[in-house]
Parts: C-alpha cells; sequence; structure tokens
C-alpha cells in the first residue's frame, strides 16, 4: 500500500500515488483467536513452554504453559498480554485456538509513515461458528482441569467458573473490565471467548493468492514484483506457522534463482 498498490479510496487519502488500483490488498485478513484459563497451583509447576497440542475433532488445538510466579510480567512493553497489572501466581495457563477462522477482516492505512502501526480489524467471532468452536474448546479444557490427572495441580476449592472469573477479570487484551450487575459473576463459555480473546500471532491474509498475488506469488498486473510472506496465506497451518514460513522462503527463492539461470 505504502508503495502505491491498493484501494485507490485509501492511498489517495494519505496522498500516495496510485501505481495501481488493487482493492483486494488489505482484505481477507484472518487471526486465530486465543484464549487461555489460569490456573493456580498449590504445588510447584516446572517451567515450560508450549510443547505438546491436543487437537480436537471440533477444529481447536488445546495447548499449555507455566512455571513459577506465571503472569508477573516482565521487562517487555508489549500490550498484547497486558499482565505487567496482575499479581503473579505459581501455576500456568491452558489455552486453546480456533484453527482455520471463518471471520475475517481487513487492515488500512493509519498514515503514511511506514513506522506507524496501520489500523488492523480482525472481527473475531464474527462468523458464529468460530464462537461455538471456541465455547468447545473451552469446555475441552474443563475435562482437562477437572480430571483425576491434573487434581494435585490445582486448588480443590477453585471451580472452574472460579476459574474462568479469575481470567476474566484479569487484563489480558485492551477491553475495559466486565460491568454491570453481573459482572461478579462467572462468565458463561461465550462470554468468556469474547471477552478474553486475544492474539496467538498468526495472523494471515490481505495479499492472498489468486486475488492479489498469482500461483508464482507475482503481483497481478505488475511485473518482476513478487510478495512471499503469510499475507498470501488464507489459512493458517499447523501450530505454529513459522516453519511454513521459512519453506516457503526457501522453496521460492530456489525456484526464482532457477529461473534466472536458465534465462542467462
Amino acid at each position: 500500500m505504502l508503495s502505491g498498490v491498493g484501494p485507490s479510496a485509501q492511498l489517495q487519502a494519505q496522498n500516495i500515488t496510485v501505481v495501481m488500483d488493487q482493492p483486494h490488498v488489505g482484505q481477507g485478513m484472518h487471526d486465530n483467536p486465543m484464549n487461555a484459563v489460569f490456573i493456580p497451583s498449590p504445588v510447584p509447576v516446572e517451567v515450560s513452554l508450549i510443547e505438546v497440542v491436543g487437537i480436537t475433532s471440533e477444529g481447536t488445538y488445546v495447548e499449555a504453559a507455566g512455571g513459577e510466579n506465571f503472569g508477573g510480567g516482565g521487562g517487555s512493553e508489549s500490550n498484547s498480554m497486558k499482565l505487567s497489572s496482575a499479581q503473579p501466581f505459581q501455576g500456568g495457563f491452558i489455552l486453546e485456538k480456533v484453527m482455520g477462522p471463518l471471520s475475517t477482516g481487513h487492515m488500512e492505512l493509519r498514515t503514511k509513515n511506514p513506522n506507524d502501526n496501520p489500523v488492523v480489524t480482525f472481527n473475531y467471532f464474527q462468523h458464529p461458528d468460530d464462537l461455538k468452536r471456541c465455547v468447545r474448546g473451552i469446555q475441552t479444557i474443563e475435562r482437562v482441569v477437572q480430571s483425576k490427572a491434573f487434581a494435585r495441580y490445582k486448588y480443590a476449592d477453585m471451580s472452574f467458573e472460579y476459574l474462568l472469573n479469575l481470567t476474566a477479570s484479569t487484563p489480558v487484551n485492551l477491553r475495559p473490565p466486565r460491568s454491570g450487575p453481573g459482572a461478579s459473576l462467572p462468565p458463561s463459555a461465550e462470554e468468556f471467548c469474547q471477552h478474553t480473546v486475544t492474539t496467538i500471532w498468526h495472523y494471515h491474509g490481505g495479499c492472498v493468492v489468486g486475488r492479489v498475488v498469482d500461483g508464482d506469488y507475482k503481483v497481478i498486473g505488475i511485473y518482476w514484483l513478487r510478495v512471499i510472506d503469510m499475507s498470501t496465506v488464507g489459512y493458517c497451518p499447523g501450530t505454529n506457522p513459522q516453519a511454513t514460513v521459512m519453506m516457503l522462503g526457501r522453496y521460492m527463492g530456489v525456484k526464482i534463482t532457477r529461473e534466472r539461470l536458465a534465462n542467462k
């Protein structure tokens, strides 16, 4: 967009010279919604990052991480998980993320300064099926927490509803705190999903193959310009897209090199 390729009205609004009017740039963006349940533990928990994933038949991925003094915040200034104001606790969390969300969003330029972040709207849970899958994911987490194998890692007097309320009262995103007559009551699974949703940093789309770029990742209508990153992807594969992006970059790098050598 900053180079002049995108919706002409947006570009002109930022006084950017329009090289090509391409209305699909910045459209069709997705982000896998993630919701976590914080679980204080009466016993020390080994510090761990996410190592194992449970894949449900409903299309949710269930993962866990934890350690002592979890949630105490660190030196990061990131607002994506605003836990710096939360009291640290011994324990961890179990999260679920929705695979292949049907809700779509878009991106718009805030300014023409490349150092300024754009305005991105993901429309989490706009499609009802995404919310239904989140609810099923939370129900799966409940079954895990209530299992005999998990009993020693949670306080016996903390019900799952209490854990949902504990998590919902923590500033995990930029939404305002729950308010109103029912704010002190445990949220329903639907309310919990909507109130505590955050990103797992797997956003993708906005420059999708077939709309903005062709099968060789060349920008349609512009010679010798390619886009090779997650903006070209319409579905984010696996638990972490990093390996896929690295594979795509390596594959296309080799392909471009071979094409150039063949044309010499």
